[in-house]
């Protein structure tokens, strides 16, 4: 099994060649189509489409055009969160991934657009994709899930009435399960589906999922705390400006540490019994992904 970083530069122009493509296809002004791109050829790490493709490759399996769609189309929903996320009106950020917000060179006004416009293209880009029909209206139904009112969308609302109040530790955990970790369950469950796994076999991805996006929140937390914003992209120590509860505000620095690395461990076991449960699955893959998030 190759090393993530050589599936990763492998992967991400295919990725990338999906979600221009469609925008530039599907976009009918030229503004709004100027402001998506904007976003999206920002950057980023990628990480929530290519572990949809990352689960393909561990169960043996080529991903095709639908899967890079599938991929694109989770890609776009992230991109929109972040550009709504940025607005004066949410975190009020200046910088992502190294260059201005979206709302800094388009407007206030065109960045909700482009937003708006990334959110319903992603549908669409899933509803013309190349998929047999019923796991595409399951994809669809768990995608709507993962990016709304009881995704997603329910977690950016919590964090907001989570500013100048001190939230518990479960509080605190429920808000980013549904803010960060939604959509990475989805990548899991999608990656499953399409790889055509067994019903264990999806929920066990589902709960490594679980782990995943809580070690990936905490790291998150840990960095907007200690890092530069020359090495994240991005202003750093926002939480604390913001008087958000986070992982290091309540456990420390080395709780915080101790927590990621508990959560890492819960899902390199998880992998293990994937392993133990279908033949086919091959854990190096994810579980370098893993080792990526350590500290």
């Amino acid at each position: 099994m190759e090393a993530f970083n050589d599936f990763r530069k492998q992967s991400l122009p295919l990725i990338e060649k999906e979600m221009e493509n469609f925008i530039n296809d599907y976009t009918a002004n030229e503004r709004l189509k100027e402001a998506m791109l904007y976003s999206i050829k920002a950057g980023g790490k990628r990480f929530r489409p290519l572990l949809i493709l990352a689960v393909l490759r561990s169960f043996n399996k080529e991903a095709q055009i639908h899967d890079y769609q599938v991929a694109a189309a989770l890609e776009m929903v992230h991109t929109y969160s972040l550009i709504h996320d940025d607005l004066p009106a949410m975190d009020d950020d200046d910088l992502r991934r190294g260059k201005p917000t979206n709302h800094k060179i388009f407007g206030e006004a065109h960045a909700i657009l482009a937003g708006d416009g990334l959110l319903t293209a992603a549908f669409q880009l899933l509803a013309i994709s190349q998929i047999e029909s019923n796991q595409k209206i399951l994809l669809i139904q768990l995608l709507s899930k993962a990016s709304g009112t009881q995704g997603m969308v329910a977690g950016q609302a919590g964090d907001l009435q989570g500013e100048n109040r001190s939230l518990s530790l479960n509080e605190l955990a429920e808000v980013h399960e549904k803010k960060t970790g939604a959509l990475i369950e989805f990548a899991l469950l999608a990656g499953g589906i399409l790889a055509n796994q067994t019903e264990e076999v999806v929920d066990l991805l589902g709960t490594f999922a679980q782990h995943l996006g809580l070690a990936f929140q905490i790291k998150d937390d840990l960095l907007d705390a200690t890092s530069s914003e020359e090495a994240l992209g991005k202003q750093v120590g926002r939480d604390e400006e913001l008087n958000k509860s986070t992982y290091p505000s309540l456990l420390g620095l080395a709780g915080a540490k101790a927590a990621l690395t508990d959560q890492l461990s819960m899902g390199s076991s998880i992998l293990t019994i994937i392993a133990q449960t279908s033949s086919e699955f091959h854990s190096e893959l994810l579980q370098e992904l893993v080792e990526q998030l350590r500290l």
